[in-house]
């Protein structure tokens, strides 16, 4: 078994965090898998790995030879593509994450466009509203909304998502319209609460050029930003939002937008993967329609 194999075993084994979970995924035994591992390790002389019974961790030398492997393996790929007279593009599968209504509501109506152009290419299409591990669920790029906790990661800022604030037209002839913040007090705002830490969101505006947030009385809290939308439409309360996600309810007149002097903070778009340099051919052709997608459809 050569180098290049050792590596691609090993990478698999940091991204699955597990021998077994690696193994399947390329088709060999497990222990195949732990003996191409040890046998890396002899080579270095290091250990890569923490084992445990419940899960496989790189140590602080395996992160970094992780990192390099990634580099490499792409390099291999690229330069076996050099002297294919029949390239037809990228080929092999993308596992990419994405907010549930982004997914749903701009990129699955769009991949016939992506696919057609790339015929040697399959999507894995994680729709989620909770914050994935790239490495744990062997994750290619990541699009996030908002603030990022992931240091480790390579980031590339795509733009900003406006916000509105709305209700329902049933919601302000029971309570009124508030007209500022300070009106706040006598209403009711459907809660959200991130999927990933349980954290209710403030309501917030900016003033004076200073972002404000007050904490807001509610009924219903909600995780997910299909129900968070659902209960706004039912009366239940006030809501911020990203302008796109509800850009067909405010034309039909099932929301009403409320205090646009007082709006929240664009929030930022990021697309988040694991190396900087030498991405793979298909995750780079990815990237780029990504982000010329959303900036056609989203972003400001």
């Amino acid at each position: 078994m050569d180098r290049i194999d050792l590596f691609r075993m090993f990478a698999r084994v940091v991204e699955c965090a597990s021998f077994t979970r690696a193994a399947d995924s390329l088709g060999l035994p497990r222990s195949t898998v732990s003996a191409g591992v040890l046998n890396l390790e002899g080579r270095l002389g290091a250990r890569l790995l923490n084992r445990t019974t419940r899960k496989v961790s790189p140590t602080q030398d395996g992160q970094a030879f992780y990192e390099r492997c990634l580099r490499l393996l792409a390099d291999v790929e690229e330069t076996e593509r050099l002297f294919r007279r029949d390239d037809a593009g990228p080929v092999g599968e993308l596992r990419v994450n994405v907010p549930a209504r982004i997914g749903r509501l701009v990129i699955a109506p769009a991949l016939p466009e992506f696919l057609d152009q790339y015929p040697h290419l399959t999507i894995d299409l994680g729709v989620t509203d909770r914050v994935v591990d790239l490495v744990e669920d062997r994750v290619d790029c990541a699009l996030r909304v908002g603030p990022l906790n992931d240091s480790s990661l390579i980031a590339h800022r795509l733009g900003e998502l406006s916000l509105v604030n709305v209700a329902s037209p049933a919601y302000l002839a029971r309570h009124g319209s508030p007209e500022n913040p300070a009106d706040l007090k006598s209403h009711f705002a459907v809660r959200y609460a991130s999927p990933s830490s349980g954290r209710v969101e403030d309501w917030e505006w900016v003033e004076n050029g200073r972002p404000c947030t007050i904490p807001v009385r509610g009924r219903v809290t909600v995780n997910s930003a299909e129900a968070y939308i659902a209960c706004c439409l039912s009366g239940l309360g006030l809501i911020q939002i990203p302008t796109y996600d509800v850009a067909e309810h405010l034309q039909t007149g099932h929301l009403v937008e409320i205090m646009p002097a007082y709006r929240a903070r664009p929030l930022e778009m990021t697309l988040l993967y694991l190396h900087r340099r030498h991405l793979s051919q298909r995750l780079r052709v990815f990237a780029d329609w990504l982000e010329a997608l959303l900036r056609r459809k989203l972003l400001n």
